[in-house]
């Protein structure tokens, strides 16, 4: 499960793009603020959850951040070969994550449809 700020343009759109490239239908979402995110995020504080993207598996096992990249890419038909990369360098993986993260109102402008 993807847990998203759906108040951002930027990651709703990457959310869907991330959806199209799940051909096998592994992935769901949902935003952080809807019930699914309050139950699978409840032990962080509103400020936590709204600082970055989420995903949880299966079994509940919780990624944030750039952390999370490599389980999605895990999923992906024909991104699966990048999770061993961005799970191997994480800190490259997170700073990438972050920079994003920090300029998604410029990069929601230009990224629109």
């Amino acid at each position: 499960m993807i847990l998203y700020d759906a108040d951002c343009g930027f990651c709703t759109r990457g959310v869907e793009r991330i959806r199209a490239l799940d051909r096998d239908g592994a992935l769901e979402a949902a935003p952080i603020a809807s019930p699914t995110g309050d139950r699978l995020l409840r032990d962080l504080t509103e400020a936590e959850r709204l600082a970055s993207w989420h995903v949880v598996d299966e079994r509940g096992r919780r990624w944030s951040g750039g952390r999370a990249v490599a389980p999605v890419l895990r999923l992906l038909p024909g991104w699966r070969w990048l999770a061993p990369v961005a799970a191997a360098f994480p800190g490259a993986t997170e700073f990438a994550y972050r920079l994003v993260a920090r300029h998604r109102g410029t990069l929601g402008r230009l990224a629109k449809p």
